[in-house]
């Protein structure tokens, strides 16, 4: 008979080949990439000629010599800055405003949820009539009430906010995270809290929120990551896909684009996706980090 070593080292082979064809894909189309694109940002890389090391010249270049690299990161941080607390309440207050008891409830969360749905070159040809200064829908409603809309995609100043405005259209996705965490939230809490004589915001603000805190946090670092991530609305909805009118839509990943696909930099564009890297991972670290102060799990001892 087998002892139970050779039956546990015969399992464990069985495993391994079970897991084969993942472990080949990964290390192929994932693994192999990532490790080809780090060497390659020390590398003068053009996809025509032969690759010669180059050392840290790429991100020389990129601190030091080009002035769009940090035009695109302030652009990016922007975006950022503004899209994700923006994205996050947006879809907090409309998951509590739906999640009321009020007649049709299902209906209104399935009209805003359909945005979500949508995606691609329509919503954001939809979005380039809608912002039209001259006869887009957003303006005309402007008009009704006595505001003069901005000239939107047009305007350097207005560019970024319009992207940030149709970014807010689409929360509706976040939306049911948000619901469904609100309805694990036990009733008898808020009767309780009702006797004690808490309010509205105090239930919110002692009740709610520390039990929904897992779900802000998970919307907040993917929030996070997509948004430094965003290139396809600019790439549409700017000037020729450039990131104008004067580059105000020259997000990170843009530039990205343009060095690789268009200046056949390969090298050069893969040692800024590498620094876009580096602060994504930072970011969310500390995100991790922060959430130990405000995250509340359940079951969970402090």
């Amino acid at each position: 008979m087998k002892s139970t070593f050779s039956l546990k080292k015969q399992d464990a082979w069985q495993g391994y080949l079970f897991i084969l064809p993942w472990l080949a894909g990964f290390l192929l189309l994932t693994a192999g990439p990532l490790l080809f694109s780090l060497y390659a940002s020390f590398t003068n890389y053009d996809m025509t000629s032969q690759m010669s090391f180059v050392g840290l010249f790429n991100f020389k270049q990129m601190f030091f010599q080009d002035s769009l690299f940090w035009v695109s990161l302030f652009n990016t941080l922007f975006f950022v800055a503004f899209s994700v607390p923006l994205t996050t309440i947006g879809a907090m207050l409309l998951a509590i405003l739906l999640n009321q008891g009020i007649p049709g409830q299902r209906v209104f969360r399935t009209i805003f949820y359909l945005p979500a749905v949508l995606s691609g070159v329509g919503v954001y040809l939809l979005w380039m009539q809608l912002l039209s200064p001259a006869s887009g829908l957003v303006n005309t409603l402007l008009g009704y009430v006595g505001i003069a809309g901005p000239a939107w995609l047009s305007d350097p100043e207005w560019t970024k906010p319009a992207l940030v405005l149709m970014k807010m259209w689409s929360v509706g996705g976040s939306m049911l995270f948000y619901l469904a965490a609100l309805q694990n939230v036990p009733r008898t809490l808020y009767e309780v809290g009702s006797l004690e004589g808490a309010n509205a915001w105090h239930r919110f603000r002692y009740i709610t929120f520390p039990l929904i805190t897992p779900v802000v946090f998970f919307d907040l670092i993917t929030s996070f990551i997509g948004a430094f991530q965003i290139f396809s609305e600019a790439y549409v909805m700017s000037e020729g896909g450039k990131g104008g009118p004067v580059n105000s839509l020259l997000f990170y990943n843009l530039r990205i684009w343009q060095q690789a696909f268009e200046s056949y930099n390969m090298g050069y564009a893969m040692a800024m996706s590498w620094f876009l890297f580096i602060i994504i991972l930072l970011l969310t670290l500390f995100n991790f980090k922060w959430a130990r102060r405000w995250v509340h799990y359940e079951g969970e001892q402090r």
